[in-house]
């Protein structure tokens, strides 16, 4: 991707534990606050604070076009009964300083967690795909595919639930048989 001019934006898990321990040795109590909002909703109050820093400097860490390493810090606090979680999040993104604010950091992750929430967390809890068992040749792109495929189908009929429409279409299998081959697409 960066190489076709496009500019990335990396959430930095667990899954690479070399980066995540640079990012999260990185002295982040030096680095001033770069952007804060506190919003209410949902039984909650919950506060998002950035941090970035630039980390082209000699040495940087150990990701290819890292310009920025930032952390996002949620703190959230149930209305009902006062208990406070926090959750540390690093990302790496390939934009400078004078390209990427943090107020816009902020906004892009929360978009990327936007994606993470309507596909990503769908296929691994309602198709449990990290537990499924395709692993060589062409079978995970397939399997993925299909992944994709459903979820975007019941999303296109409307569906907020993908499990419940899952379990559905399950119990009704010639329902989707034919609101795929007829030439007007309905559900029930």
């Amino acid at each position: 991707m960066a190489a076709r001019g496009a500019y990335l934006l990396i959430p930095v898990r667990g899954n690479r534990p070399t980066l995540h321990a640079q990012l999260k040795t990185l002295p982040w109590a030096q680095i001033p606050i770069g952007h804060q909002t506190r919003d209410h909703g949902h039984g909650r109050r919950e506060t998002r604070t950035v941090k970035a820093v630039t980390v082209t400097t000699l040495g940087g860490i150990g990701f290819p076009h890292a310009e920025q390493a930032v952390r996002i810090t949620r703190t959230r606090t149930l209305t009902s009964n006062g208990k406070t979680s926090r959750e540390t999040v690093y990302l790496t993104i390939s934009l400078p300083a004078g390209d990427a604010y943090p107020v816009d950091l902020q906004r892009w992750a929360r978009a990327e967690w936007l994606i993470e929430n309507l596909v990503h967390h769908v296929r691994d809890v309602t198709f449990r795909e990290d537990s499924h068992q395709a692993r060589t040749g062409n079978g995970p792109a397939i399997m993925a595919t299909l992944r994709n495929t459903a979820i975007g189908y019941h999303r296109a009929s409307g569906e907020t639930n993908i499990a419940r429409a899952t379990r559905r279409a399950t119990r009704r299998a010639h329902d989707l048989v034919t609101a795929v081959t007829s030439r007007n697409i309905t559900t029930q």
